[in-house]
Formats: structure tokens, C-alpha cells, sequence
């Protein structure tokens, strides 16, 4: 998995909710964003500027954070990112501490190979889910799930529980399909022919 560099500064909680709401809003208007690392021993609170986490933030690659806050190196993945639902702006940020004994969850991007029968014979492949949640340690998690359909037939579909992946638990439900072959409306008129 490839690493992501940023930098953050520490930031104070305010007392009240009254001043929390000012100071996130004070951050907000000033190009920052407010954000959490957790997992640790203990929670920091610490702000990142929108140009630092533009590449992190809008790319379909996953990454694993090196996260330095006033001179401390954390590596972390990004847990949940809350968006403005109108303008579609970062508002929040949450981290989670990653190390090197603990296993951890993420989506990993799944990518089809290969040319299935089913579409020789004139059906449509569909992705249906484009990212699988694993959990495994963070140095064993691959930056993409390669999964080959040369074997799908013509009406046929690859669910969750039928990969296996070395040293990756699959936590998506086992009858979930990943991918299939659809007939199509003129491969349905070549059977009715034949």
C-alpha cells in the first residue's frame, strides 16, 4: 500500500458546545479542517489544511497515512470523512492509528481481469461492487483485489464467499455478488433462434 505524507497542527477542544461550534466554524472559513486520530493512547485533536488532503481525499488509490502533528509521526488510514451536502466540502476528518500487530478494516478497490466466456457468448459483465472490506494488518493489505472472470459464463456471477485472498479475511457477506454476466437483449434473441 502506498504512503500519504501530511502534516497537521494540534488544536484545544473548547469547554462548551457553544464554543466548540464558533471554533470549528472559525477553522472552516479560514481553508482548515477539523480532525481526529484515534486508536492511540490517547485522542488528538489537530487541524489539516483542504490543499494537503485534496490527493489523499479524491483518488480511487487507498493509502496509509503518515501522520505528523507538531513533529510526532503516527502512520493512521482515514476511517470516515464527513461532507457538506450541498457543496459537497470536507467538513471532518477521522483517523485511526494503525500498527504493526493490530489488524485493521478497510474497502479495498476490486479489479475484473480477463475476457469472460459469458461476454464471447454475448452478455454484459457488471461490477456490481467496486470495493471489498477486508481485515488483515495494514502491511498485508494490497493497494487493489485483482479477481479473474475468464471462467464466467453467460448468466453466471462471482460472490464474496467464492475468493479467497492470502492473508485477507473478506467482511463482506458471503451471498454478496461481486460481479456477473447479464444476457443481453440480442443474446436472448440468438437463443430464442437457436
Amino acid at each position: 500500500m502506498k504512503t500519504f505524507q501530511l502534516e497537521g497542527k494540534s488544536r484545544e477542544v473548547a469547554a462548551t458546545s457553544a464554543d466548540q461550534k464558533r471554533a470549528l466554524k472559525a477553522m472552516r472559513k479560514n481553508n482548515e479542517i477539523p480532525a481526529v486520530l484515534y486508536g492511540g493512547e490517547k485522542v488528538s485533536h489537530f487541524t489539516l489544511t483542504k490543499d494537503s488532503v485534496r490527493n489523499l481525499v479524491y483518488t480511487p488509490e487507498i493509502y496509509v497515512v503518515e501522520l505528523t502533528i507538531d513533529g510526532n509521526k503516527t502512520m493512521a488510514i482515514v476511517k470516515d470523512i464527513q461532507f457538506q451536502p450541498v457543496t459537497d466540502a470536507i467538513l471532518h476528518m477521522d483517523f485511526l492509528e494503525v500498527s504493526e500487530n493490530k489488524p485493521v478494516v478497510m474497502e479495498v478497490p476490486v479489479i475484473l481481469e480477463g475476457h469472460a466466456e459469458g461476454v464471447k457468448a454475448g452478455g454484459k459483465l457488471n461490477l456490481q461492487m467496486r470495493k471489498l472490506k477486508v481485515k488483515a494488518l495494514y502491511t498485508a493489505i494490497p493497494e487493489k483485489l485483482y479477481i479473474n472472470v475468464d471462467h464466467l459464463g453467460l448468466g453466471k456471477t462471482i460472490q464474496v464467499g467464492a475468493l479467497h485472498f492470502e492473508g485477507l479475511e473478506l467482511m463482506n457477506a458471503k451471498n454478496a455478488v461481486v460481479c456477473a454476466v447479464q444476457l443481453t437483449r440480442a443474446a436472448r434473441g440468438a437463443q430464442a433462434k437457436a
